[in-house]
């Protein structure tokens, strides 16, 4: 007789946070899976590229060592699933949040979108991955697809396509820019964005992130060339200016 047992899904895990408190509502445990195709030049995980690094842990292994802390995510907590890019591990992903949503905690997607095509086998992955996913941390980098080339390596089309699906289908989104003096402040791109975010019904919440160089050292214990050293993080009234631009109403 044949035993048509699948084996299980294994993540590459590169770290966890027992008690976030930005990567979605309440308090979270966020997993931070390995494995990215963007370059962005002011990453602060380049460690987490690489897909072959990290440790490994089944969805179930996972998520047990999730569930520990479930006293501290009270009724507006949960599992968020970050990285990294964590649509490259999208059926390690799917199985976690599946045992997150039978135990009825809140799952959240952080993801950048680069992965998203509508072809098969990975659409069909999508679709059930997002039965299992209560809210969407999309980051977008930059609206001009010939600048988010230049900025992360990547084109940006397919991630706009992504929020108009999700949008589509409703399903809630977060929206998050980092904002780089120089590179993705400037005030076309903001209006563009705004605007882009304004037709996506879905869009719960809109947050401008400031850049900052906290990662620096990473890049050069990876003896990886830094291109913004010379970048300053940007300030207070530069990020007023942003949130103005793009309509955002600051969470109390």
């Amino acid at each position: 007789m044949n035993d048509k047992r699948t084996a299980p899904v294994t993540g590459r895990i590169h770290s966890v946070e027992t008690f976030g408190l930005v990567d979605g509502p309440g308090v979270r445990y966020v997993i931070f899976l390995q494995g990215c195709r963007m370059r962005c030049r002011y990453c602060h995980n380049p460690e987490t590229w690489n897909m072959a690094s990290g440790e490994g842990k089944t969805a179930q292994e996972a998520f047990d060592r999730a569930y520990r802390y479930r006293n501290y995510w009270k009724n507006n907590g949960g599992i968020t699933v970050s990285g990294g890019e964590p649509l490259l591990q999208i059926d390690f992903v799917t199985e976690l949040f599946t045992l997150a949503k039978e135990k009825g905690i809140h799952t959240v997607l952080d993801t950048s979108g680069q992965p998203f095509t509508r072809e098969e086998p990975f659409f069909r992955s999508f679709l059930r991955l997002m039965k299992v996913t209560d809210l969407v941390l999309l980051d977008l980098k930059e609206m001009d697809g010939d600048r988010h080339r230049s900025l992360t390596g990547q084109g940006n089309q397919n991630i706009l396509e992504m929020a108009d699906f999700l949008s589509e289908n409703g399903k809630e989104m977060w929206i998050r820019h980092v904002l780089v003096p120089g590179l993705t402040d400037e005030e076309e791109g903001l209006l563009a964005l705004g605007e882009r975010i304004r037709s996506w019904q879905s869009v719960s919440r809109v947050e401008v992130l400031p850049y900052h160089t906290l990662g620096l050292f990473k890049w050069d214990d990876l003896g990886l060339k830094y291109s913004l050293s010379e970048v300053r993080p940007p300030t207070e009234e530069e990020v007023l200016r942003a949130e103005d631009i793009l309509g955002v109403r600051r969470q109390v």
